[in-house]
């Protein structure tokens, strides 16, 4: 299982481009629904973790799902497996980009690659706004909390704090109506 961990991890990390959040679909395929280590629910719990904790959102989530299924030295492996093969590839394209830097070529492919890697950021969030079953509220608190920090520099640990505590409000609200 470690193994299977392990390469799940660096295959991903080798072969995703446009960072950690364009990695959660294929990490979601891989564990959720080939593999069925964790349900739908768990895997969306686990994305809101590693987005909340300090960190890269990719290795927070190899963190978290390695810990789950095999503990500290789960947690060790995937960590290893999603970093290991980017750092690898990074150093070897700052090595070869130092020579080409200024070639008109290479800055034309840069400039090409800019609206995939928006496209590969905006649907895992359109595919987790669908599973989370946005509705007109929620739907709302997420368009005006993305405005804030885009536009209004807002603090997401401010609205992470906020959203924390609404929930939690909500929560204890929702329980005294059932009592």
């Amino acid at each position: 299982m470690y193994w299977k961990l392990f390469t799940i991890f660096a295959k991903i990390g080798a072969f995703t481009i446009g960072g950690g959040v364009a990695m959660i679909p294929l990490i979601e395929r891989e564990i959720v629904d080939k593999n069925k280590w964790l349900s739908d629910e768990e895997f969306m719990d686990m994305i809101s973790i590693a987005q909340s904790a300090p960190g890269l959102i990719a290795v927070n989530v190899a963190i978290f799902i390695g810990h789950k299924l095999g503990g500290l030295k789960g947690s060790i492996i995937a960590t290893v497996g999603s970093v290991l093969p980017p750092f690898i590839i990074i150093l070897l394209i700052a090595a070869a980009f130092t020579s080409v830097r200024g070639n008109e070529t290479v800055e034309a492919i840069f400039k090409g690659i800019r609206p995939a890697v928006v496209a590969l950021i905006a649907a895992p969030v359109i595919r987790m706004a669908v599973k989370n079953r946005l509705n007109l509220i929620t739907g709302g608190v997420a368009v005006i909390t993305a405005v804030l920090i885009a536009f209004f520099h807002f603090s997401p640990i401010w609205i992470i704090v906020v959203a924390i505590t609404a929930g939690l409000v909500k929560a204890y609200a929702w329980e005294g109506r059932k009592k």
